[in-house]
């Protein structure tokens, strides 16, 4: 199975990182998330990837063209005017990369690379981790016998919980406590395994993956869902980016980087 990667967005949110570069490659512990996503599935080897490129597009093709040189130690032959290559990390990787229009919508990113795909295959965000056991995500799409998976993921805790009490005038805080993960919700953590067949049909630029074809899905029930209760965290603000950060530093990061 292949792994398509939604890498084009603008990542407002986190502008304060992503005014020079895309979202993908703002780096948690020196390596952009993208590359953290790409070893989650790498690790249960899936080595064959297609990247969905957008805003600032090229940026990512530059890390990908300049990986050896940069992942490597060289030896740099002034006088020859050579470049030599020693103690390389080759990665088992086939990497693709599309343009898929700056303005593009994800589900028309998705269509737009689907010529490249004759089988069911991964599908993800270019900014969330977690601990997913791939193999077992797998498993259970092929016995849901459904066209699509979704992973659901417990939200990480963003507010402290306020226990009230109301009994008197004034109400006063009986009990303050951090809001525990998820909260009892379930919300899209990405990590979709979706047939072909969804997105070979023409679809407008658009089309918008959450809005416009995962509905459709549910209507016709080819929408099943696997439960991952444990680690995940996206990076949408520069918040969730320092937490990332201090779970990678600590050495603790729960997902496989």
């Amino acid at each position: 199975m292949k792994v398509v990667i939604l890498a084009g967005g603008l990542g407002s949110r986190l502008s304060e990182e992503t005014n020079l570069i895309p979202k993908p490659l703002v780096s948690i512990g020196e390596v952009p998330i993208l590359m953290h996503i790409m070893n989650i599935y790498s690790y249960y080897g899936y080595n064959e990837f297609i990247i969905c490129l957008g805003y600032k597009g090229n940026k990512i093709k530059e890390y990908f063209l300049n990986y050896m040189k940069m992942q490597s130690d060289i030896t740099v032959d002034l006088k020859n005017n050579e470049v030599t290559s020693i103690n390389r990390k080759n990665l088992n990787w086939k990497i693709t990369l599309i343009d898929t229009g700056k303005d593009t919508m994800n589900g028309a990113r998705i269509a737009k690379v689907v010529q490249q795909l004759d089988e069911p295959f991964h599908c993800t965000y270019g900014d969330g981790v977690g601990d997913i056991n791939i193999e077992e995500l797998v498993n259970f799409h092929k016995n849901s016998k459904t066209k699509a998976t979704v992973t659901a993921v417990r939200p990480p805790a963003r507010f402290g919980a306020l226990k009230i009490n109301d009994s008197s005038d004034f109400p006063y805080v009986e009990n303050f406590s951090e809001k525990p993960l998820g909260d009892s919700m379930w919300i899209n953590g990405g990590f979709f395994i979706f047939d072909p067949s969804i997105f070979k049909k023409s679809i407008p630029d658009d089309t918008v993956l959450e809005t416009d074809i995962l509905p459709s899905l549910v209507k016709d029930k080819e929408l099943s869902v696997y439960k991952h209760a444990s680690f995940w965290h996206p990076m949408d603000t520069i918040r969730d980016k320092n937490i990332l950060q201090e779970l990678w530093e600590s050495g603790k990061a729960p997902w496989k980087g």
